[in-house]
């Protein structure tokens, strides 16, 4: 059994004001001077429309969408390049419900999976557009794209995109154009202090192995950041490109005859999809690695570091609620990830025959045992 230690809004709704004249011939059918029968010339009469009227004001502030009535059902696309069942899609789901948004009562998910398969996510994400759902959500940069070309009306928000400006999703961070905006891993000196933490961690590595999707175009930066911050800390980078089952076949094969000290796992909806068989090499073949993403250390990889994947999702709820009220995407900054988490491993270390430093251990937000 596996013993976790750690270390270390809903917003506020946007309440419409109410008019201050209200027109009493609209909801009484009373004229200006209402004859006795329509009740207004008494107390009693006007202590009832009184009554009525605060009592559709406060249905109307119980309402959880702000910008869409309480009959209106939120109607949300999710496109995602993984497969069900997906951790992603359920912390969106909490996200949306801690906003007030319940799946059957005011919100409706329409979820497309390319099962890993980035050619099929142009053809997903033309299949929600016809939906002409309210928003649409698209969580990888391949997905982001794809959305991009589908649509130019439905609003957009993406998720897990490594460098959205470099990669052709949006025109800047802080002004996004268009009809997208949403959520980046980008951040500057991550590799570097990945590769920092894994001498650290294992001061024998000397040579590294780094394993990536080199199809995705949001991966590219990331590749070419680590090789820049590889150099200045005397290791040697090399890196090997996968996208697909016989691809891993051959990626694997060449890191048992090169023989490296450790491995890099830069993480995109591919790899995450197979880090079950990324980890289970590496423990096969002894290696130590350091991976983006907690996902892998659950899974028996060694540690990793880097910005929560599920908080992203559950951050693009608030997006996508905001664009639900009316806001426009472009008007909706590209947040940028500004904490970070350190998870490692022990049991594994353990697997591997390492103890690893309590100058590392200290750092950790989450230790596995």
């Amino acid at each position: 059994m596996q013993h976790e230690l750690r270390f270390g809004r809903r917003d506020a709704r946007d309440l419409k004001r109410w008019p201050r004249k209200l027109s009493l011939r609209k909801r009484t059918g009373c004229s200006h001077e209402p004859p006795p029968e329509c009740g207004m010339r008494s107390p009693e009469g006007r202590t009832r429309v009184i009554l009525v009227i605060l009592a559709a004001g406060i249905a109307l502030m119980a309402s959880p969408v702000g910008a869409q009535s309480a009959s209106t059902m939120a109607r949300v696309g999710v496109l995602l390049a993984g497969a069900p069942p997906d951790p992603l899609l359920e912390a969106l789901r909490d996200g949306l419900h801690d906003l007030g948004y319940v799946e059957g009562q005011n919100l409706s998910l329409e979820v497309r999976y390319a099962e890993g398969k980035n050619d099929r996510l142009p053809a997903l994400a033309n299949e929600l557009a016809q939906l002409k759902v309210d928003v649409l959500t698209a969580a990888s940069t391949p997905a982001a794209l794809a959305a991009k070309q589908a649509t130019e009306r439905i609003p957009i928000v993406f998720t897990l995109v490594g460098d959205p400006v470099g990669a052709g999703v949006v025109a800047s961070l802080a002004r996004p154009g268009g009809n997208l905006t949403g959520l980046s891993t980008l951040a500057a000196g991550l590799s570097g202090k990945r590769l920092e933490l894994l001498r650290e961690a294992v001061p024998k590595v000397r040579t590294v192995a780094m394993l990536w999707n080199s199809t995705n175009p949001g991966m590219v930066l990331r590749a070419r950041e680590a090789e820049a911050a590889a150099k200045p800390l005397g290791v040697a980078l090399t890196s090997i490109g996968v996208h697909d089952l016989d691809t891993f076949d051959t990626a694997f094969a060449r890191i048992t005859r090169d023989r490296p000290d450790a491995l890099l796992i830069l993480v995109d909806p591919f790899t995450r999809l197979h880090r079950k068989r990324i980890v289970e090499f590496a423990a096969q073949h002894h290696l130590p690695g350091i991976y983006e993403a907690r996902e892998f250390v659950d899974a028996g990889g060694l540690m990793a570091y880097g910005p929560s994947i599920p908080y992203q999702e559950r951050r693009a709820a608030v997006y996508i609620d905001k664009l639900l009220r009316g806001a426009s995407p472009n008007d909706l900054p590209v947040e940028q990830p500004t904490e970070f988490e350190l998870v490692i491993n022990l049991k594994t270390a353990k697997a591997l025959g390492l103890t690893i430093p309590q100058s590392v251990l200290i750092q950790a937000n989450a230790v596995i045992q």
